[in-house]
């Protein structure tokens, strides 16, 4: 037990990333029956079929599961409701301001963890009320930090600063990476892109192929002007690199963005104009794998790395 398993009630401290388009309740439900804590990506959900997934969930596991709301998406006042009149648990919140939502939530009896990529935001988020900080270094995939601090930084750095539990994400996906990160100082790992590329995500079987083909420097953080966010470098990325050299202006950005382009790519399927998101450590997920065998690959893993840390003699 550690300050995260107790926290969430869960057997591993292990955190299933809550990622737009793969994080439904197939997901959730088998990292959460597994031992870690699944989380439903709300991010890429209407208010109603959040509320399906939530109960589907529910049915699928007894054990806890949680949400993930990205607070700069719209619908946010339906979607906490939702979340409140289906008895969730555990809520983590994400690009915005923790003030917003977290009295509101422990109010209702929630869990609260919000996501940071900074310490001073570690601090606001602590100052707020939450109950544990996710801090995601640069190497993440999906939307990221400006700062691109990575994990290996980030994490003693905001450890010093809050006394609250300390969640790692960012670049994880192995038992020693997961070993890694608690030697700086946290109490668990999120991981996102590992799972990403599981049997249960929820993605389009293309997408998940991309990311067990993705090699080294196949991915980079772009649309810092909108929200920055770590792709795989298709052509719709190369798009965005050739109107940056014109200097484009925000709007010209959003235009070519345009609507749904994250479902285009990831959930369906479209390898060539679609927004594919994804972390740096995917360049070593070789294999689409149940999320129930990612979870005991990782724990195996990481118990041997420790083993062989405890051996070294200096």
């Amino acid at each position: 037990m550690n300050a995260i398993t107790t926290l969430f009630k869960i057997k591993y401290p292990i955190i299933q990333g809550g990622m737009i388009w793969n994080s439904g309740h197939k997901l959730a439900s088998a990292v959460s029956n597994a031992g870690g804590l699944g989380l439903i990506g709300a991010g890429s959900m209407y208010p109603e079929i959040l509320r399906e997934h939530i109960q589907k969930c529910k049915k699928e596991t007894s054990k806890p599961f949680g949400v993930n709301v990205p607070m700069l998406y719209p619908n946010i006042e339906e979607i906490m409701k939702i979340i409140v009149e289906e008895g969730v648990e555990i809520v983590f919140t994400s690009a915005g301001n923790p003030k917003t939502w977290t009295s509101y939530l422990k109010e209702n009896g929630i869990t609260v963890v919000h996501v940071v990529s900074s310490s001073v935001f570690a601090l606001k988020a602590q100052e707020a009320g939450v109950d544990a900080i996710v801090a995601e270094g640069f190497e993440a995939g999906g939307h990221n930090g400006r700062e691109e601090t990575t994990t290996l930084t980030l994490i003693p750095m905001v450890k010093e600063k809050i006394k609250i539990p300390l969640i790692a994400a960012g670049g994880i996906a192995t038992g020693r990476g997961m070993l890694a990160a608690m030697v700086l100082g946290a109490d668990g790992v999120q991981v996102g892109s590992r799972f990403a590329a599981s049997v249960e995500s929820s993605a389009h079987e293309n997408f998940k192929q991309t990311i067990i083909d993705v090699k080294e420097g196949d991915t980079q953080l772009t649309l810092k002007e909108l929200a920055p966010v770590r792709l795989i470098k298709n052509k719709f990325f190369q798009d965005v690199q050739e109107l940056y050299e014109k200097g484009p202006t925000k709007a010209e950005l959003v235009e070519l963005l345009g609507r749904a382009r994250a479902k285009r790519g990831m959930f369906e399927g479209d390898l060539i104009e679609g927004e594919l998101e994804i972390g740096q450590i995917a360049g070593i997920i070789h294999e689409i794998k149940p999320a129930a065998a990612i979870i005991q690959e990782m724990i195996a893993e990481f118990r041997i790395a420790k083993e062989e840390r405890i051996r070294f003699d200096f």
